[in-house]
């Protein structure tokens, strides 16, 4: 049966249909402009001509960052630490999140280990002693450095606690009826039935190894060992000191200077680092609402 809609819902509708596609567009230009800018004529971006199509269209921007070794190499260096970190971050999350979410009758301990991670997540050891911790033990200039400081991040270890808690008892006493101990239970039973916290989890570590920076100004003190962001950070900060120092271009340097800018290059480079993100999202997107719903309601 056809429900009539009524002329004030009808106004409703309309005006949150515009409302929403205004909040969209609000949350794209940004990324419109910038794609924009990377394919401009350097003359038109700095008259401020370009808004949201390019004018001169000209890829010389992202010819220049191809052929600048930097780049490539911090790229390549983002890609390591992402394939070695989320993997370890999802394993020491489940394998602690696990036994945390046990009773108390079968884990007596779970609250002083629950509150000992919570007390962490609250209050950290701060900047200088963690960088004393990683220099004392060798890690400067190795990419264990990025990725051991913060191999267990502790609120995804929570949302996966909280889900794994709230599985039905039957579920897991059916497995240890049928003879299957916690490790069996774990990978057979528990970690299915929690996909979607776990790809939820997976994008939180994903997007936090591509996107950091900080840690890779601190503990790198070569050029060739940073991160992508770290690089970018670099470049957008003092873009004329990395102009003036890209001696990779040393044949066509003059030839590139006279064709690109620091903000050319600049929209060019960021535009490629969250390439990766936005070919990601999209896989893991449908699970994002309900892993991180699911085990925040209590019976």
């Amino acid at each position: 049966m056809r429900i009539k809609s009524s002329t004030s819902r009808k106004i409703f509708l309309v005006s949150n249909t515009i409302f929403l596609l205004l909040v969209a567009f609000v949350c794209i230009a940004p990324f419109i402009n910038l794609l924009a800018v990377s394919f401009s004529d350097k003359t038109a971006v700095a008259a401020g001509e370009v808004t949201f199509f390019p004018v001169g269209f000209t890829t010389i921007s992202y010819q220049f960052i191809t052929n600048t070794s930097k780049f490539l190499v911090s790229v390549l260096v983002s890609l390591q630490r992402t394939a070695i970190g989320v993997p370890i971050n999802l394993l020491l999350i489940i394998l602690t999140a696990y036994p945390l979410s046990k009773s108390r009758e079968d884990f007596r301990a779970r609250n002083i280990f629950s509150w000992f991670f919570v007390v962490t997540l609250l209050f950290n050891a701060g900047l200088i002693p963690t960088y004393m911790v990683v220099k004392t033990t060798g890690l400067i200039d190795s990419i264990w450095s990025l990725i051991l400081p913060g191999a267990i991040p502790i609120f995804s270890m929570l949302v996966v606690m909280n889900y794994m808690r709230s599985l039905p008892k039957e579920l897991l006493e059916a497995a240890y009826i049928d003879g299957a101990n916690h490790l069996q239970t774990l990978i057979r039973v528990v970690l299915p039935v929690s996909a979607p916290t776990i790809a939820t989890v997976t994008l939180f570590s994903f997007v936090d190894h591509w996107n950091s920076w900080f840690d890779g100004m601190i503990y790198m003190n070569a050029i060739q060992n940073y991160p992508l962001q770290t690089y970018l950070q670099t470049v957008v900060v003092n873009p004329e000191e990395f102009m003036r120092n890209n001696t990779d271009l040393s044949g066509n340097l003059s030839k590139y200077l006279s064709m690109v800018s620091a903000r050319t290059t600049g929209a060019a480079q960021m535009f490629l680092a969250i390439i990766p993100i936005l070919i990601i999202y999209p896989f893991l997107q449908k699970y994002f609402t309900t892993g991180l719903v699911m085990g925040s309601v209590k019976e």
